[in-house]
């Protein structure tokens, strides 16, 4: 059960934070011309070199500190996933600063570039994950996960991987289904309330 509620945590945030990302979207355009098992390769390939190395960075970070340092990195960790949420519900128009934006337009017209370049798909997929997950919310918050659970690196990466994988899988044989029934928005705000859940409870766990 130790090594299961990492996973399942982990799991479950990456599952509904993908759930209509940019990668996402990008991934689906690759499902018209290439092979569902080789864009899911690639999808993991990707998940696990840049989610691996979020998780693995914070475990050890956390494995040199005192359990005075421990209890504030969980605390520090508790109030991200908080964050994230709430950050999710400002409007678009507050989020979309000049500086966001630049940005924003900076990472996609290079993940476009990418997705143009005469390579394998397996290759070319898992480049466009790792670099389009790199500073992204669940890229971060397997960082927070990596502080929380130093001792299961594996069960974090492997719900990582898992969730990237499922949520893509979803997307690419169900995509027209969510596309009609279920709207951006709603999927946003699913997404928002599952980081602010996992916070809630991680603070009351240890108010308990």
């Amino acid at each position: 059960m130790e090594l299961l509620y990492p996973f399942l945590i982990t799991f479950t945030l990456v599952f509904f934070s993908e759930l209509g990302d940019k990668t996402q979207l990008l991934v689906l355009s690759f499902s018209a011309k290439n092979k569902t098992k080789n864009i899911l390769l690639g999808v993991a390939i990707g998940t696990f070199l840049s989610h691996g190395f979020a998780i693995l960075f914070g475990s050890k970070v956390a494995c040199f500190s005192s359990e005075v340092f421990q209890f504030y990195l969980k605390i520090f960790t508790y109030f991200s996933f908080v964050l994230f949420g709430l950050i999710g519900f400002l409007p678009k128009k507050f989020l979309n600063s000049n500086q966001t934006t630049n940005n924003t337009s900076s990472k996609s017209g290079l993940l476009q570039r990418f997705s143009h370049m005469k390579l394998n798909c397996v290759f070319m997929v898992a480049l466009c994950i790792l670099v389009g997950e790199l500073g992204d919310k669940t890229f971060l918050a397997s960082l927070s996960l990596g502080f929380e659970y130093p001792n299961s690196k594996l069960p974090l990466i492997l719900g990582s991987v898992c969730g990237m994988v499922m949520s893509n899988f979803i997307a690419i044989f169900c995509g027209r289904l969510i596309g009609n029934h279920l709207k951006q928005d709603f999927i946003e705000v699913l997404s928002n309330i599952t980081f602010i859940v996992f916070g809630l409870l991680g603070f009351l766990n240890l108010l308990i």
